[in-house]
């Protein structure tokens, strides 16, 4: 074809058929006319019984069971207690009497094919079916019982639609059971908490902080000066993955005692005694990792003093999921007593996965929603911005080359009312925002992150498998660097428990102290989709009340 008859405004590929013209131009071609309506399609935005997430995994499993997470009718006749026992019977019946159940709240927990999964919801969708057959010829005999009563009345408006009797089916919605993974001496100068702990004694005294992760450490040094993991009844660490709640306070991995050193406790040593080890990481040339020892006389986490509770949702090699989540989020709320009692004032959330804005609204995923449950409860809740703020795309002549990505905020960070932190180094006025911090703003275009926080090259207790990497090289290590916005998270945490110690007044009121620290936080000047309002800064939001 002649270049000249090309028709510069055509694409050279046809439009995908969601965003297809309502009728085509005259000359048979893909262009929508000046006139045509705007392209839609049912297929843009859809909602179904089982979550798009999951129908991509349906697609590809085979006869492979799938972790699921079923989310309840919490309006069902007969509440969320009925509810759940008529999943279950109806889970045994498409599977078998052995399938393994697991009631977290208003979720049910289970692992189903797609053959399965599909059985299920017909299965429910066919009970709701008889029971409104039931409830329309009782309906139909009354009203011929009744008594004239004048003339009919007007069919009901829009606005009363709705509001009729509880919906029949038990299940809302079927989720993946989202797989979830684990996404500082020096900062606690940069968040400035050294300096709150000397003016305002805010240690973090009379505090207690959740940290869902791989356990805790009970053995390590850092934990024993304050006592962080001794509990009073009826606190108690639980384990979420494993067959004993002592495993709360064992970590193989080692994630969750370093994000828990970086939150609390402290080691000091005196003049006359052998300075602490650390194990920091360095690489000559790229894949070339190697070992450094580093000596301390001391190290603090951002609130020294706030006790720790335990709550185990990674297994020991690392992995975990959804279901978890949701069951350790539950428990604390029974702590607390749904908000009448708070014996948990904040919970720390160092794991997510990433989020693709396509699978259902931005920030209404399971997690989302009883993150924000809780925080409406009471707590605090900080998490983790992720670590995918980076990546590589394809150019148009097939050339990798690496660039940033925005929107790319993991749950349960997109939750709305958590305090979600990006991280930076511990130098952030040079360096800015790292390059690996998720961005914002979230999918459905609200700010995030909401604070950043020194996560680049982290030194804090150091256990399990990230500890026998680093005494490879350094022997006799017992702390270790890591980095990650899962290192981020813990300072904000750690920031907003030394506050709360010393403004009580603000305890039961996350919201008030969310506000406190953004207010204060200091501008790095980058942008707000990298930064949200800034590095979070213990002294100024104690001197702002």
């Amino acid at each position: 074809m002649d270049s000249d008859s090309v028709d510069p405004g055509r694409p050279t590929e046809p439009l995908p058929a969601e965003f297809g013209s309502a009728e085509q131009n005259a000359d048979g071609g893909d262009r929508a006319s000046p006139l045509s309506p705007v392209p839609t399609s049912p297929s843009l935005v859809t909602d179904s019984v089982i979550a798009r997430p999951l129908q991509e995994r349906m697609r590809e499993s085979g006869e492979e069971p799938i972790g699921v997470v079923i989310e309840l009718r919490t309006r069902y006749v007969g509440g969320v207690r009925r509810a759940q026992s008529r999943v279950t019977e109806l889970i045994r019946e498409v599977a078998d009497a052995e399938t393994p159940v697991w009631p977290i709240g208003s979720y049910v927990s289970t692992a189903l094919t797609a053959a399965q999964i599909r059985a299920l919801v017909a299965a429910d969708a066919e009970e709701a079916e008889e029971v409104a057959q039931e409830q329309a010829e009782m309906e139909a005999g009354l009203a011929e019982q009744a008594p004239y009563s004048g003339p009919a009345t007007e069919e009901p408006s829009a606005s009363t639609v709705g509001a009729g009797p509880a919906p029949r089916s038990a299940i809302h919605r079927i989720w993946p059971n989202f797989e979830v993974q684990p996404l500082i001496h020096r900062s606690v100068v940069t968040t400035k908490c050294q300096a709150a702990h000397r003016a305002f004694n805010a240690y973090g005294q009379d505090i207690v902080w959740a940290v869902l992760d791989s356990g805790i450490d009970e053995r390590h040094g850092h934990f024993q000066r304050h006592g962080n993991l001794a509990l009073t009844p009826p606190l108690a660490h639980r384990s979420f993955v494993g067959d004993s709640d002592a495993e709360a306070t064992r970590d193989v991995a080692g994630h969750g005692t370093h994000v828990a050193g970086i939150l609390a406790g402290e080691q000091i040593v005196a003049d006359d005694q052998d300075p602490l080890t650390a194990a920091t990481f360095y690489q000559p040339e790229a894949g070339d990792l190697r070992t450094e020892r580093l000596r301390l006389r001391s190290i603090s986490g951002m609130a020294p003093r706030c006790r720790l509770l335990s709550c185990k949702i990674l297994r020991d090699d690392g992995s975990g999921d959804m279901a978890a989540v949701l069951a350790a989020l539950e428990y604390i709320q029974e702590l607390n007593d749904h908000g009448r009692e708070l014996l948990v004032h904040g919970v720390n959330l160092s794991v997510g996965y990433p989020f693709d804005p396509t699978w259902f609204a931005t920030g209404l995923s399971p997690i989302c929603r009883e993150v924000d449950r809780l925080v409406q409860s009471g707590v605090v809740v900080v998490a983790a911005a992720g670590n995918t703020g980076y990546g590589y795309v394809i150019d148009a002549g097939g050339r990798r080359m690496r660039t940033a990505f925005d929107l790319t905020i993991n749950d349960p960070g997109n939750a709305e009312l958590a305090i979600t932190v990006g991280a930076t180094s511990c130098r952030p006025h040079a360096s800015g925002v790292s390059y690996f911090s998720s961005k914002g703003p979230t999918g459905d275009g609200r700010a995030k992150p909401d604070l950043v926080a020194p996560g680049e090259r982290v030194i804090s207790a150091g256990t399990g498998r990230l500890l026998d990497q680093a005494r490879l090289g350094v022997p006799g290590a017992t702390y270790v660097e890591n980095s990650g916005t899962s290192m981020a998270a813990p300072h904000v945490s750690g920031v907003a428990a030394a506050f709360m110690s010393v403004h009580q007044e603000f305890i039961g009121r996350p919201h008030r102290v969310k506000r406190a620290l953004l207010d204060s936080a200091t501008d790095l000047g980058r942008d707000p989709s990298f930064q949200g309002r800034g590095l979070v800064d213990a002294m100024r939001a104690l001197q702002s009340v």
